[in-house]
C-alpha cells in the first residue's frame, strides 16, 4: 500500500511540475504575441488621432539631426566671413592625415583627376568627361582664389560642372585631408631644390 502511495505521489508531483512548465511557456508566448501586435504606428501610416491626419510628427522648429550642430563656419564650408575660399587649413596636418587624404583622393578623385592630379584618370580616358588638371597655374598660383585650400574643398562639398558634389559621402574633416594631399601632389611636381632640406640635398645632387 505505501508503495502505491508513493508512486501517486510521485506522479503528482511530475504533473504539477509539467503543468507549472506549460503554463509558464503559454505565457511566454502569449507576452510575445502581445508585444508583436503592440498598438504602434508604422512609417507612414495615417493617424486619425492627430488633426492633419498622419502619425508622424515634425520636429520641433530649429532641432538639428545627431552630428549636425555646425559651430565652426569655415570647418563645414571652406569660405571665411567675407564669402572668399580660405586658403589655412582648419586644423594642423599630420602625416596621418595625409595618408587618409591619400586613401579617400584614390577612391573618389583618381577615376578622374588620375593619381597624380593630372586629369588622366581612367574615367577621363575613356573619352567620358575631361577633367581638371590639378597642376595648372590657376590651381597652383597663390595669387588666384582658385588655388586656395578652401575653394578644394568647397568643390569637393559642392561638385564644380560635370563633378558629383560629395558631400553627403566624404565626411568633412576628410574633405579637408583630400585638399591637403592635392597640396602635397602639386608640391611633388611642381618641388625646386630649395624646397628639398639641405641635409637632402647632397643625395638628390649625387643622383645621375
Amino acid at each position: 500500500m505505501d508503495t502505491i502511495t508513493g508512486r501517486r505521489s510521485i506522479s503528482f508531483t511530475r504533473a504539477v511540475r509539467y503543468g507549472w512548465l506549460g503554463f509558464c511557456v503559454l505565457v511566454l508566448v502569449a507576452c510575445h504575441q502581445d508585444m508583436y501586435e503592440q498598438p504602434k504606428y508604422t512609417p507612414l501610416e495615417p493617424s486619425s488621432y492627430f488633426a492633419n491626419g498622419t502619425s508622424a510628427r515634425m520636429p520641433v522648429e530649429g532641432t538639428l539631426a545627431y552630428g549636425q550642430v555646425r559651430t565652426d563656419n569655415y570647418f563645414f564650408t571652406g569660405k571665411l566671413e567675407n564669402g572668399e575660399d580660405g586658403s589655412e587649413m582648419p586644423f594642423p596636418v599630420t602625416r596621418a592625415d595625409l595618408t587618409r587624404g591619400q586613401e579617400k583622393y584614390n577612391i573618389y578623385c583618381a577615376p578622374c583627376h588620375g593619381l597624380q592630379g593630372n586629369g588622366n584618370g581612367m574615367v577621363s580616358r575613356r573619352g567620358a568627361i575631361t577633367a581638371a588638371n590639378l597642376h595648372q597655374d590657376r590651381f597652383v598660383n597663390p595669387e588666384l582664389t582658385t588655388s586656395r585650400v578652401g575653394h578644394f574643398y568647397d568643390v569637393i562639398t559642392n561638385g564644380y560642372r560635370y563633378m558629383y558634389p560629395y558631400a553627403s559621402r566624404i565626411e568633412p574633416a576628410d574633405r579637408w585631408r583630400i585638399a591637403a594631399y592635392i597640396r602635397a601632389l602639386q608640391l611633388s611636381q611642381n618641388a625646386a631644390l630649395d624646397d628639398v632640406p639641405a641635409n637632402e640635398r647632397v643625395n638628390l645632387e649625387r643622383q645621375p
